[in-house]
């Protein structure tokens, strides 16, 4: 059990205490003191090690199954004794231009906060730093972890739009640049940014409404349970960093796809620009190629063929008419 057990600490006042071990005694602890709670940190726990944390804080079997299960939305879930918020962070590398997500799964109780993390994208030990040295922050309780991470997640969803949009003005700078060719890998390397963008669109998209619903933007400002009343305006401006977070997604993602959709055009103009040259040279080569068929017929009654100028006449006409029709060409700019 201990091995999936990242931190465990009851908190009094904002100042973090030395408490019992025993995880059934930390939390009996902290109910018989006012202000204090327990703060479990776990990372990817299986079913038996994480039934202990279900059984002695009385965990809904639902979202117990959430949480051992990745690959959740973002949500907000209320249950008797405890909420479940689902979050996913995100992290990009510029170099392999991959976004990469991972878990948060967080119960709130009275007296409790349980995080389970799911994936290398989802590190709270400078959330659980931050809040140590903050602690008219921490005084709030559950509540200011809650708010904590959710912060720290939504402003890592802003570093990581700034940076697609910085990969997005190189991308574009290439497929727009003079010296660009229609390669394929170009069009490969666009679609798969678009894969990037939509990756992230699924971690932020889906996080608004949970977000407007702690901020009290839901029917009649209603406050969610085990989340205290005066924290709405610090969920709100979470929430509001999160909207520009979802417009910069959407800005991105229109962006990307006419970039997309203008370098097809690009490839499209280019095939045309090759046709239109194949056509005027194969139609140069049609006009000697018409005359040497006619004269490699062999008739015997062929005038042309006893007239001692006779070839020479006909390669300067052929001459003329190959010059004529590549300066007709030139000047329509098919060559």
């Amino acid at each position: 059990m201990r091995s999936v057990i990242v931190d465990c600490a009851i908190y009094r006042d904002g100042r973090r205490a030395e408490g019992p071990q025993d995880l059934s005694d930390a939390l009996g602890l902290c109910r018989l003191q006012d202000g204090a709670f327990v703060w479990i940190g776990l990372y990817e726990p299986t079913e038996d090690e994480f039934e202990r944390v279900t059984r002695d804080f009385g965990l809904h079997p639902l979202a117990v199954e959430d949480a051992l299960n990745a690959h959740q939305r973002p949500k907000l879930e209320v249950y008797d004794d405890s909420l479940f918020v689902v979050l996913k962070p995100v992290g990009y590398e510029p170099r392999s231009d991959v976004v990469t997500s991972g878990e948060v799964m967080v119960f709130i109780g009275d007296s409790f906060v349980v995080t389970v993390r799911h994936g290398e994208e989802s590190p709270l030990s400078d959330v659980r730093t931050r809040l140590e040295h903050e602690p008219e922050m921490l005084r709030h309780g559950p509540t200011a972890v809650l708010y904590t991470i959710a912060d720290a997640v939504v402003d890592h969803y802003l570093d990581v739009a700034r940076e697609l949009g910085t990969d997005l003005e190189e991308l574009e700078t290439e497929v727009f640049s003079p010296s660009a060719g229609g390669s394929r890998n170009t069009a490969s390397r666009i679609y798969g940014f678009k894969r990037q963008v939509l990756e992230f669109r699924r971690a932020t998209g889906p996080l608004a409404q949970p977000l407007a619903k702690l901020a009290g933007s839901g029917p009649a400002g209603a406050r969610v349970p085990f989340v205290q009343g005066e924290a709405q305006p610090f969920f709100r401006d979470v929430s509001d960093h999160l909207t520009r977070v979802n417009e910069s997604v959407e800005g991105l993602d229109r962006l990307v796809s006419d970039v997309l959709s203008a370098h097809l055009a690009q490839m499209s103009v280019r095939q045309n620009d090759d046709m239109r040259k194949i056509s005027a040279w194969a139609a140069m080569a049609a006009v000697p190629t018409m005359v040497a068929g006619i004269y490699g017929m062999n008739f015997t009654h062929m005038p042309e063929l006893d007239w001692v100028g006779s070839y020479p006449a006909l390669i300067a006409a052929l001459v003329v008419v190959e010059v004529l029709l590549y300066r007709l060409f030139k000047r329509r700019g098919w060559l």
